[in-house]
């Protein structure tokens, strides 16, 4: 296995996964963020909303610009933001802080109506996609990055299921990307500081429940 590949020591003397190893940005959304089990619904809504709009973008563009995000999608409240119309989109084409993709503005706000109709079905967000997460045993600890996975039958399943319930730029991979952000996987590599500590939150994660 090539050194490159592995979990590297930063400057700081931390072995930190090899995307996370310069800009502070992303050592801190790597360090504090990424891989730690999420059960709230606008910040589960927010992921997948920002990681479409991340298609053909790093995600530090995104990262530099998640708090105009937040500020103009109103913390991503599904409820609000499902209730944009015109004057919402223009407002947002207009914003320079953000990324003005009309396609991707269009899908956001779909994909909020969408969170709604889950959330009378299932009771949450949260309740519905964790229904797809693997058991953290079968899920095999990587020692690389080209042991890390892009996509996988569970991320299919799970792009398959989101667009039939009317979301729109869920395909695999970026739900896979989803799926290890929020914690639904733990993809941080072995010897990586963060392995640890988001497989021990994710033991202390109660499983989000629908509803009786």
């Amino acid at each position: 296995m090539a050194r490159s590949n592995a979990s590297l020591r930063c400057s700081d003397g931390v072995r930190r996964c090899w995307w996370a190893t310069a800009d502070p940005l992303y050592v801190a959304y790597h360090d504090d963020e990424w891989g730690r089990p999420v059960g709230e619904d606008a910040r589960l809504f927010e992921k997948l909303v920002l990681e479409g709009f991340q298609s053909g973008l790093s995600w530090l563009t995104i990262l530099r610009k998640r708090d105009n995000f937040r500020r103009a999608f109103r913390d991503f409240d599904p409820e609000r933001v499902g209730r944009f119309g015109a004057a919402d989109m223009r407002r947002l084409l207009g914003d320079a802080g953000i990324v003005r993709h009309r396609g991707k503005i269009e899908a956001a706000i779909q994909n909020a109506i969408a969170v709604r109709v889950v959330q009378r079905e299932v009771g949450s967000l949260a309740a519905y996609v964790w229904r797809f997460a693997p058991s953290p045993r079968a899920h095999r600890a990587p020692r690389s990055r080209t042991t890390v996975p892009a996509v996988t039958a569970v991320s299919t399943a799970l792009a398959r299921d989101l667009r039939q319930r009317g979301f729109r730029f869920v395909g695999p991979t970026t739900v896979y990307a989803f799926m290890q952000a929020m914690g639904l996987v733990n993809d941080h590599l072995v010897g990586c500081v963060s392995r640890v500590a988001c497989a021990r939150a994710r033991l202390d994660f109660r499983l989000p429940e629908a509803p009786h």
